[in-house]
């Protein structure tokens, strides 16, 4: 019988203690980030479609969003989405030309990791977790390195992956010791018989497949503690994008994945579990309907069942793509209580991003090579 293994890494650091080391121990290392940018014209200034990528062999907008109200697809023939959360919009008058670049280069660089599996013949699955590994190492967003923190001023993570072929799917939650959540949650689908490891036995088990552990104060930006101190202080937290990042993918051979990552929400309590690591809530996978990841409040997805009814609606309703998501996301979820948004891929590659909340992070990758990012509200308007 095999000794179960606990980790309880101890941080040692000779950087000054926190000033608000009392919250937490894990915090007394923790030092400020401070991220340089360097400034760059806007980016054409985004036209309706998205801003779309200038390199080599990238071509024009391959669909314009549909007019609010309306339940149709996004783009056509796409092979790989990601978002980077819902929440209150980026608006253009407010969003100084650094900030507009670091979001949309985050969200390309986590289509060209999934773009390069693709076009070497990779699988849908692997696609989307190096596109979500590449957001959860950007700072900018609420997964990995810059989750937010919990109301005891740690960082609990969640992370689920989901394959369409056979439906297998794995998750972790509340683990505090994962660099790279999505990874995790790919061992559990692909080491184990289970779908979801939770707490220090998803940190033991990490660290058994041989990820690296990393301290608390890894996670830790000065930007999310600041929320959190408003959010004690019960001051409006600005800029609020959920941050939950995700992504969706097609391959070669047709077959769909789909991923999710977040830190959850800011000054949650502590063991509270949202919707990104449930299977059928914040990430669905199934060859036939419809690879789907979320973000947004997670509890009302959890109780709408979100990613799954999507599904659900497809295959025995007979809906297309963007009328499921548009029926969940738009009609069904705001009478729970909550907003959020969905990217949801078919096996056509049928492609669509219907967001209830004000504002949604996402960008899209075509099979000729398309890339198109959206920030703006004006480029993925709310209630479509």
């Amino acid at each position: 019988m095999r000794a179960r293994i606990r980790l309880r890494p101890r941080v040692r650091s000779l950087r000054p203690v926190h000033p608000a080391a009392w919250l937490t121990p894990a915090l007394a290392a923790a030092t400020t980030l401070a991220v340089v940018l360097v400034a760059v014209p806007r980016d054409g200034g985004g036209p309706p479609g998205g801003t779309h990528d200038n390199s080599p062999g990238s071509a024009a907008a391959a669909a314009a969003p549909a007019p609010a109200g309306k339940a149709e697809p996004d783009a056509r023939d796409v092979v790989l989405a990601v978002h980077g959360g819902a929440g209150t919009a980026l608006k253009r008058d407010e969003t100084s030309p650094e900030k507009e670049k670091a979001y949309r280069d985050g969200l390309r660089r986590a289509l060209r990791a999934g773009q390069r599996v693709l076009d070497a013949g990779g699988s849908s699955t692997k696609a989307v977790e190096k596109a979500v590994r590449v957001l959860e190492d950007d700072p900018l967003f609420n997964a990995g390195k810059g989750a937010v923190f919990t109301a005891d001023a740690g960082h609990e993570l969640d992370a689920s992956i989901m394959r369409g072929s056979d439906m297998k799917a794995g998750a972790v939650a509340g683990v505090k010791h994962v660099r790279n959540p999505i990874t995790a949650a790919r061992l559990v689908m692909d080491e184990t018989k289970h779908v979801l490891l939770a707490g220090q036995g998803a940190d033991d088990f990490a660290a058994q497949q041989g990820l690296k552990p990393v301290t608390q104060d890894y996670f830790y930006t000065q930007r999310r503690w600041d929320e959190l101190m408003k959010a004690k202080g019960k001051q409006p937290v600005k800029d609020a994008t959920k941050g939950t990042v995700g992504a969706v993918a097609l391959d070669r051979k047709k077959d769909l994945a789909a991923a999710t990552s977040t830190g959850g929400l800011t000054n949650k309590m502590a063991g509270r579990i949202g919707d990104s690591p449930v299977i059928g809530a914040g990430t669905y996978a199934k060859n036939s309907t419809v690879a789907a990841s979320a973000t947004g409040q997670g509890e009302v997805f959890i109780r709408g069942a979100a990613t799954a009814t999507i599904s659900d609606l497809m295959e025995f309703k007979g809906k297309d793509v963007a009328s499921a998501a548009y029926q969940v996301l738009i009609e069904r979820l705001p009478k729970l209580g909550g907003d959020g948004g969905v990217i949801a891929l078919d096996r056509a590659g049928t492609f669509d991003a219907p967001h209830s909340s004000e504002g949604m992070l996402t960008g899209y990758l075509t099979r000729d090579g398309q890339l198109v990012t959206r920030i703006f509200q004006d480029e993925s308007p709310p209630g479509r």
